[in-house]
């Protein structure tokens, strides 16, 4: 059973570093060559059965993944960037990977603007991120907000993606990303980088298909705009 976990860890890992991050394909190889090295290492050295050694609940600050706050730029142009000075301060929080005050700055600053596109946005990688990349209600409730003022904007329907790449949920993502395509407008910012990401996706799913790896079938994924008061 814990071999069963470790290789579905390497291939989330794989399919957010190549589809979720835009990894070249050209480093393709590379990574799949460590994660190999990596599972042959643990084949060699791990013990399952020794008890875990206690961890900081604090991230370590120097060793981020990514930049998400650089991500979400990617996505939004200067037309749907948020005006409050609050934002520099979550970001900054967010570069620490203390993404728990980055969201509850976030929160005032919805409740005191609910018009803005760029905080609820922001607001809803911070929460998905506090939860080491699973959507919750509260961040599936933040990219909605997001994606009803702005339906024209990529970037919720992008990162709504990608925490689904992370969950392995490949076939709802692939959903998620093509129906944000189909709506968003041919000039939307970040078009082509998330048209390339689909590419690398559908390339994995028939890899995947194949060589007949199961997966499970789509669920609804796209954030929906509230219904009008």
């Amino acid at each position: 059973m814990t071999w069963l976990v470790v290789i579905a860890l390497a291939l989330v890992v794989f399919a957010v570093a190549a589809f979720g991050f835009g990894l070249a394909r050209g480093m393709w190889t590379s990574l799949a060559a460590a994660l190999g090295f990596g599972l042959a290492g643990y084949a060699l050295q791990a013990n399952p059965e020794m008890p875990s050694a206690p961890t900081s609940s604090q991230r370590d600050q120097g060793a981020q993944e990514f930049d998400i706050v650089e991500a979400r730029r990617e996505f939004v142009p200067p037309a749907d960037q948020s005006g409050s000075n609050f934002l520099l301060t979550s970001d900054a929080w967010a570069r620490r990977g203390r993404y728990a005050e980055a969201a509850q700055m976030l929160a005032g600053v919805t409740r005191e603007n609910p018009g803005d596109f760029e905080a609820w946005l922001a607001q809803g990688i911070a929460l998905t991120e506090h939860a080491d990349g699973a959507l919750t209600q509260a961040s599936l409730y933040a990219f909605q907000r997001a994606s009803a003022l702005k339906p024209e904007n990529i970037a919720p329907g992008y990162f709504l993606g990608v925490s689904l790449v992370r969950q392995g949920r490949l076939l709802d993502a692939r959903q998620a990303w093509s129906e944000t395509l189909q709506s968003a407008p041919e000039d939307a910012e970040g078009r082509a980088g998330l048209e390339e990401r689909l590419s690398r996706l559908d390339a994995l799913l028939g890899a995947m298909q194949a060589g007949e790896a199961p997966m499970a079938p789509p669920t609804q994924a796209t954030p929906q705009p509230e219904p009008s008061q």
